[in-house]
């Protein structure tokens, strides 16, 4: 019989840190790669809260390059939108997104992703 799962709160804080170094060690986590007992196709990750998301650092002309794409389905539909204008708005959704791109693409990475909590405080 599998031994249950035992998961952790990892508080991670935001200030000052770039938003791809967030990402990619917020993926690490809720995957579970740091543990010792990591298995590719079980759920072992922990639990991962971002505070202080509108302290992230963007560096570079990464707030002017980068875009988020949204797409309705019709013609002419497609919307595109720059960082420095999700930052502004709303940063949750910019760290979530490229944690959501880091994560393995599988039927893991909802479960996965509803693990995360960003919070600007």
């Amino acid at each position: 019989m599998p031994q249950p799962i035992q998961r952790k709160n990892v508080v991670i804080d935001a200030t000052g840190k770039s938003v791809g170094r967030i990402a990619a060690e917020v993926a690490k986590i809720l995957q579970g790669k740091h543990k010792a007992s990591y298995e590719p196709q079980r759920d072992h990750g922990d639990t991962v809260e971002i505070r202080n998301a509108a302290k992230v650092k963007v560096l570079g002309n990464k707030a002017e390059q980068v875009y988020f794409y949204k797409f309705s389905g019709y013609p002419g539909g497609m919307r595109a939108t720059q960082l420095k204008e999700v930052m502004g708005k709303n940063p949750k959704v910019a760290i979530e997104h490229a944690v959501y791109s880091m994560l393995p693409k599988n039927r893991l990475r909802k479960d996965r992703l509803k693990r995360l909590s960003v919070h600007n405080d």
